[in-house]
C-alpha cells in the first residue's frame, strides 16, 4: 500500500475481540501533534510498544478511531474558519467574558 507524501498508514482495532477485526485508514502526519491523537499514541505504545515494520498500530475500536478522526476534524475545521463568526446577534452569551475583561482592565 503505497502511502502519500505528508500521509501516514494506521491499522486500527483491537484484534483480541471478536474476529479480529481490524482495519487500515491512512491519515495526514499533523494528526500526531494532536492532543487527542497522542493520547491514543502512548496507549499504543503502552499495547504493542515501539515496532517500525507495517503500519502504526492503534488499540482501538475503529468506530472509536473514526469518532477520534471526526473530533480532529471538526478542530481543525473550526480552528481554519475562526473569523467567520456567524452568531454574533448572540450578544446574551457574551455578558460574562466581557464583564470580567472589564474588571481586569
Amino acid at each position: 500500500m503505497k502511502v502519500k507524501k505528508g500521509w501516514l498508514a494506521v491499522q486500527v482495532g483491537v484484534e483480541e475481540e471478536d474476529d479480529g477485526n481490524t482495519q487500515r485508514f491512512v491519515i495526514p502526519i499533523s494528526y500526531l501533534y494532536h492532543p487527542l491523537f497522542r493520547r491514543l499514541l502512548d496507549k499504543a505504545y503502552d499495547v504493542y510498544g515501539y515496532h517500525t515494520d507495517g503500519p502504526l498500530k492503534l488499540p482501538c475500536s475503529v468506530d472509536d478511531f473514526l469518532h477520534l478522526r471526526w473530533r480532529i476534524e471538526k478542530e481543525s475545521n473550526h480552528a481554519n474558519h475562526h473569523h467567520h463568526h456567524h452568531h454574533h446577534h448572540n450578544h446574551h452569551h457574551h455578558h460574562l467574558p466581557h464583564a470580567l475583561y472589564f474588571h481586569s482592565c
